[in-house]
Order: structure tokens, then sequence, then C-alpha cells
């Protein structure tokens, strides 16, 4: 039986699995990103990666092992996905911006490629097989590191003229004025929403400057720290605030919520839906808010999809293609 692999890139850890053509991955392995040694000992990394997950299905004791047809990337950064090359990217990978990753990996394991952005993947993988699956469109919104967000349409992405649809994380937005976005601009829904803008913000009220990170914060948060916990309200309440205008905009079935902040416990989560609630119209009132379900799957099972309908298309579909 034939499969895919899907890959997901980010800033620090590289994760592959090979996945058969009903979603299911096999065993995910995952490497060090070598973030900071260029564009092409990435490829070399991805490509050892591939080599070694597809080895290992290989030697499945069932043997129920098949040909792997196809690769899916998501990789975190901007990316044109009807040519498999970065945009933009930050600095947390260096020299990424500008890398022909399909090329460079096709050339490496020749098999076809497609790359996507990471976000872009996970809420794929969440409309085929998790929280999303059998909706006919969701807004996945990922919170961590950063502010990602994606609209599926039909099992698809939505990727813009541009390749920024769902950017989310650039929204100008209400509670993060005066405060620097990663992008280098003021007051963006990232500044605040996000983890390093939520460890940032309660610093900046005077939090205790010992504590380390948004994980330190929530945890203070839960011990019933006053000032930590209106840290997190802030930022959960910029989050639900800025849903709520996209959802307006694009009136998806679902909203699905993932990303490590998602973990952040029932304070962070109860005042962000409360606060999306009470922005949205009536009409609105019904609509599902719901927590990811494929973890750090999600993105592999993702990028396969799109792995399996390069195959199933022969080229990149027309509704992911640059416009």
């Amino acid at each position: 039986m034939d499969a895919v692999v899907g890959v997901d890139v980010g800033g620090t850890t590289i994760s592959a699995a090979v996945v058969a053509s009903d979603g299911r991955p096999q065993a995910i392995r995952s490497v060090p990103t070598p973030a900071q040694a260029g564009p092409q000992a990435m490829l070399d990394t991805i490509a050892r990666l591939v080599r070694e997950v597809i080895e290992l299905e290989r030697l499945r004791p069932d043997g129920q092992s098949g040909r792997v047809v196809a690769l899916g990337v998501g990789t975190a950064g901007i990316v044109d996905v009807a040519r498999g090359s970065i945009v933009s990217s930050t600095d947390a990978i260096r020299g990424w911006a500008g890398t022909a990753v399909a090329t460079g990996l096709r050339d490496r394991l020749g098999l076809p490629v497609i790359v996507e952005n990471d976000v872009d993947a996970h809420a794929v993988g969440e409309a085929w097989l998790g929280a999303a699956a059998g909706a006919p469109s969701a807004l996945m919104v990922a919170v961590g590191t950063g502010v990602g967000a994606c609209v599926v349409l039909a099992g698809r992405a939505l990727r813009g003229a541009h390749h920024v649809a769902g950017e989310m994380g650039h929204m100008p937005a209400r509670g993060a004025e005066g405060l620097r976005c990663p992008c280098g601009r003021m007051g963006h829904l990232e500044a605040i929403g996000s983890g390093p803008g939520l460890h940032r913000h309660y610093v900046a009220l005077g939090g205790d400057p010992d504590c380390r990170d948004a994980r330190g914060v929530v945890a203070r948060a839960h011990a019933g720290e006053e000032l930590a916990m209106r840290a997190v309200r802030d930022a959960a309440r910029a989050l639900g605030r800025s849903i709520a205008g996209v959802v307006t905009v694009v009136d998806p079935a679902v909203v699905v919520i993932g990303g490590g902040l998602s973990g952040a416990g029932e304070l962070w989560w109860s005042t962000m839906e409360a606060t999306l609630r009470s922005e949205v119209i009536d009409a609105l009132a019904d609509l599902v808010v719901a927590p990811a379900t494929l973890g750090a799957a999600a993105p592999i099972v993702g990028a396969a999809r799109a792995a399996w309908r390069l195959i199933d298309d022969g080229s990149v579909p027309p509704d992911d293609a640059a416009r």
C-alpha cells in the first residue's frame, strides 16, 4: 500500500512520519533543528530524517510497509506553495527566507514535494481528522511562540494573493497599543497574545523579572498571583477580540484553538472564549469553539494530506497556488 511522508519543520525540532492514505501516521521521529547552520544544513537534515522514517517503515515487523510516493512539508515562515519556496521568515531559522525547499528536497530524495506554512498544515490536519473533521469550513488559531491562523474551506487552506491569508498575529489589536510585535511594528496581536507577548506584558506590569517565560506566568496565575492573572486575562481578551473580528468576516463553521498557550488552563480559555462571544453578533451565537485534538501530529498529518493531494491532482492544486 502506498504512503507519503509528512514533515513538520519548526525552529527547535523537525518531526516526520510515514502517513497512510487514511491519515494514520506511523511512529513520529524528531531531530533538533540546525536553525543557525544555514539552509543547506536544514535541507540535509530534513532529507536524512525522511530517509530514516522510510527505512523504519520498510522494516516494520508486520510486513505491511508500502512505497512512499510523495513528501509534504509544513514549515515555519511564509511559503509560496506553487514554487515550494520560503517568501519570508524570522531569524529563528537563519537564512531560511528565499530557500527553494521543494527543489532542494526533490533533488535529495527523488520524490514529489509540496511545501506549505506549518500553521496551514496544522489547520488542514485538524480539518481532516481532528477537531474540525467533517466541517465545511474552519478557522484554526495556533497560539504559542507566535499567533498563527488559517482559514480552511472544503479541506483546503486559503493561501491568499500574497501567501499570508490567516496571519492573525499581525492584526492591529486592542490591548497591544504601544507594544512592539516581532515583525517590528507596534500594536499587533502577537505582541500581547503570544506566549512571549504574555510574558513581556507581565513583566511590564511590574511582575517578577525572575519569571522566565509564559509557562511561569501561567503557573503563577494558577497559584493565585493577581498580577499574573491580570496578564493572562489581558492576553486572552486580546486574542478573543481578534478571533471575533475574523469570524465575523469569514463565518467559519468551527473555530479550533491549538498551540502551546491553548493549554494554559481554564482562566485563559474561559476569558478568551467569553470575550470572543461577547464581541460577535447574535447570528454567530452558536459558533463552535473547540480545542485542537491532534496535538503534535497535526502538522505532520496536514502536510501528508497536501502530499496525497499532490499525487491525486498531479500538480499543486489550483486553489493552493499563488493568486
